[in-house]
């Protein structure tokens, strides 16, 4: 891709004879949100690690904004914001504080650390929480308070580690909301680190599931799942709250009925490649259908699949 931010060629980690990370070929564009995917282990941090020139790759190549990771590590951080899974503060200072102290050792300019700090706890939604003690964060906050700190350099980049572990669930949902308008409005490329497929669809671009060092597969959220196998799980919206079941159990391919997660609408188990037909048959049958799409939980099968798969070839 002409605008490529981040692209690696068969670029391999190796500790001893075990490859942790192997022949990756990736490629991500500015304002991609990108997901590299897998369980702990799999080899993402590392990726991360030769991406920043943190460490040495055994063989193939890293480029980070056209600039290589090993020569040039320093003019990479300068351009590129990193939120690692264990984001750690300075308890006894204050969020605004700890963001001077990252301000100084990025020797930002003096007279612009001041707006540039009102700037990212605004963007980040702490605006009224800069002047607490971090140590008194909850977790949600201080992975808000990474992110501030990741942008404070108004990156090119941000790559973010498992960015949304061990956070409630609206904690994680401003998280993302956050991380899709970064690459919507600032144009920042973000390689998003994580094992929860399911968090992540609703603001990557594209995926690529890593198990053991190597990338199975890779596309977009929703062709990933077409490619799998077995059933598929769709919610379908309708404009009345009307008793669908029966009608919903008698349409082609389908396995399984209950109701939705939200008002009028039933999660359907049907054979992969049949959703038209169960539409078809809804609306012939007078139905106002008015939204069906893929649920997370059929993208967390196939994840698992791909995984499964892999694993029972070693």
């Amino acid at each position: 891709m002409a605008d490529a931010v981040i692209e690696t060629d068969r670029l391999t980690k190796k500790y001893g004879t075990k490859a942790v990370v192997n022949r990756l070929d990736l490629t991500v564009p500015a304002g991609e949100v990108f997901g590299l995917l897998g369980p702990n282990g799999a080899g993402k941090t590392t990726t991360i690690l030769m991406l920043l020139g943190l460490t040495e790759p055994s063989s193939g190549s890293a480029r980070m904004l056209g600039l290589d990771p090993l020569r040039d590590p320093l003019a990479i951080k300068r351009r590129v914001g990193y939120l690692p899974d264990a984001v750690g503060f300075y308890d006894g200072m204050t969020g605004r504080e700890n963001l001077r102290f990252t301000a100084r050792l990025n020797r930002l300019d003096r007279g612009e650390v001041e707006p540039a700090i009102d700037r990212v706890l605004g963007e980040v939604g702490l605006s009224g929480a800069g002047d607490q003690l971090a140590g008194t964060y909850s977790r949600g906050m201080s992975q808000r308070l990474g992110i501030a700190d990741a942008l404070l350099k108004d990156p090119s980049v941000l790559i973010l580690d498992e960015p949304t572990t061990a956070i409630d669930p609206e904690g994680v949902a401003e998280i993302l909301r956050l991380i899709r308008r970064l690459a919507d409005e600032r144009g920042v490329a973000v390689l998003l680190s994580s094992h929860l497929l399911h968090q992540v669809q609703e603001v990557c671009d594209r995926v690529a599931i890593f198990v053991d060092g190597r990338v199975v597969v890779s596309g977009r959220p929703g062709e990933l799942a077409a490619r799998g196998a077995g059933p598929e799980s769709v919610e379908v919206g309708v404009a009345d709250e009307t008793d669908l079941g029966e009608i919903l159990m008698g349409a082609a391919g389908v396995r399984r009925v209950e109701r939705g997660r939200t008002p009028r609408s039933w999660t359907v188990e049907t054979d992969r490649g049949t959703t038209a037909r169960l539409v078809a048959t809804l609306v012939g049958r007078g139905v106002k259908v008015i939204g069906v799409h893929r649920t997370a939980e059929d993208l967390d099968r196939v994840y698992r699949s791909y995984f499964d798969k892999e694993r029972s070839h070693v």
